[in-house]
């Protein structure tokens, strides 16, 4: 783990709480409004509330998974021990991440159990954002399972036992909320459940604690991250797995590329994948270096010129940045994280030097907004990922953008950016790295043949 994950995991568990929060209430106007189960079927309005409804939860529930696993790792890619002073931050976040499914889950029960339409309903998949068939029932074994109980039992017992210490790590403005999410949500916990477990797994955890060698703080951490792998199973396939380019082609990709270019990339074995279909899951928006962007004109820009120190490279030999939506937000992050993948297409914009550089400026204005768990083109306060990149060249140079329905959504997908360049239209591809396909990079119009046969695959 690093502090680079425990920060963007606080900002995700920090927006969720306030999204699931919202979720509640259109849940609850949705309960007042089922007469669906008096009248045994669906209107069509109806049941795009049902389906927005299981989209969301789903979207969610695997952003919280993905902030558990991603503070996994108890050694650091160098095989070093992490710092002693972030576990307690990264217990915070991971304990507060799991207390949020657990509410989530209990809600979704405590709604829609005496609605079995409902339920059907929210058993049904949805292919288009990955939901499989049984989400809701799955969902609700959960709950009741004395081991996921057990998982969460030293959690609990930590969090009691230094709650004092913690609270005074969570003056901390970064984990102040997630603090708040705990305080508020704990007792949903359901704690004689918890005990139940560890009485009937007594000698099964000792046999764990044997092995871990470490305090009750690495067997709280333990807990809540097995719990969620167990929780995750299905979804997430190999544990371990870190997406990287080879340094060559990662090497070339950074000679090829130029600001306002688009990566799109894959990550095999992702927990959420970014809930779309086909090969290409994710976009950032390329911005280049401070010089680049200076060469631009567009450094004192009223949208660049307050984010100008995030823009600036604390290590100069690495100063490229990319603006990226993530679960944790919109943010200004290093290339390598896009590029920290398996798979990446570059595609550029077929449009004149001052046409990228108004982009690129209107773009940023967009720095700091929370994720969009609801994937709602129609409101700009919260984006995902080829958001950024649709609100930030729609209308220049001509530029059109068209959204497609799924599941009761305007949507734009990679998939769908993609299809764009490989017609030409507005973006043209400039280099490909599919190794499924070709393990090599390709470049021109070799990139495009690529491309296509990626994207039949997924017809």
């Amino acid at each position: 783990m690093t502090p680079e994950q425990i920060e963007s995991g606080a900002r995700t568990v920090a927006h969720l709480a306030d999204y699931l929060a919202e979720l509640k209430l259109a849940a609850a106007a949705l309960i007042e409004r089922a007469t669906a189960s008096r009248r045994g079927y669906f209107t069509p309005s109806e049941e795009e509330a049902v389906r927005r409804l299981q989209v969301s939860y789903w979207k969610s529930r695997s952003a919280l998974f993905d902030v558990v696993i991603s503070l996994r790792d108890v050694s650091s890619r160098d095989g070093s021990k992490p710092s002693e002073d972030l576990m307690p931050s990264a217990f915070l976040v991971a304990y507060a991440a799991a207390i949020l499914l657990v509410d989530a889950a209990r809600f979704l029960r405590e709604s829609f159990e005496p609605l079995p339409l409902v339920r059907e309903k929210l058993n049904e998949p949805e292919p288009h954002f990955g939901i499989p068939k049984d989400t809701y029932t799955t969902v609700q074994k959960s709950l009741t399972s004395p081991r996921h109980a057990w998982h969460l039992y030293h959690a609990m017992q930590y969090f009691r036992e230094h709650q004092a210490d913690l609270s005074a790590r969570a003056v901390d403005p970064m984990l102040a909320p997630v603090m708040a999410v705990i305080l508020r949500l704990q007792s949903r916990l359901d704690v004689p459940v918890a005990r139940l477990a560890k009485t009937r797994l007594d000698v099964r955890t000792r046999r764990v604690v044997s092995r871990l060698r470490h305090g009750l703080l690495t067997k709280a951490l333990y807990g809540i991250q097995k719990l969620v792998s167990s929780l995750a199973a299905g979804v997430y396939v190999r544990h371990g797995h870190r997406p990287q380019l080879p340094q060559a082609v990662a090497d070339r990709i950074g000679e090829l590329l130029q600001p306002g270019d688009v990566i799109i990339c894959r990550k095999e074995y992702a927990i959420t994948n970014y809930f779309l279909p086909g090969y290409w899951k994710h976009a950032a928006l390329y911005l280049g270096e401070p010089a680049e962007l200076e060469a631009l004109g567009i450094a004192d820009h009223e949208n660049v010129r307050p984010r100008w120190a995030r823009l600036l490279s604390p290590d100069a030999l690495h100063p490229h940045r990319v603006l990226e939506a993530m679960k944790d937000g919109v943010q200004i992050r290093p290339v390598a994280s896009p590029c920290a993948s398996d798979a990446v297409v570059v595609v550029r914009p077929r449009l004149a030097t001052g046409d990228v550089a108004e982009a690129l400026a209107r773009g940023l204005c967009h720095e700091g907004k929370p994720y969009d768990f609801d994937f709602d083109f129609t409101r700009a306060d919260r984006l995902v990922c080829t958001e950024v990149v649709y609100r930030s060249y729609e209308g220049i140079g001509g530029m059109r953008f068209d959204l497609t329905s799924r599941a009761g959504r305007l949507t734009f997908s990679a998939e769908d950016l993609v299809a764009m360049a490989l017609k030409c239209t507005h973006f043209e591809p400039t280099a490909v790295f599919a190794p499924a396909y070709d393990r090599e990079l390709a470049v021109g119009t070799q990139a495009g043949s690529i491309l296509q046969r990626t994207q039949r695959c997924c017809d």
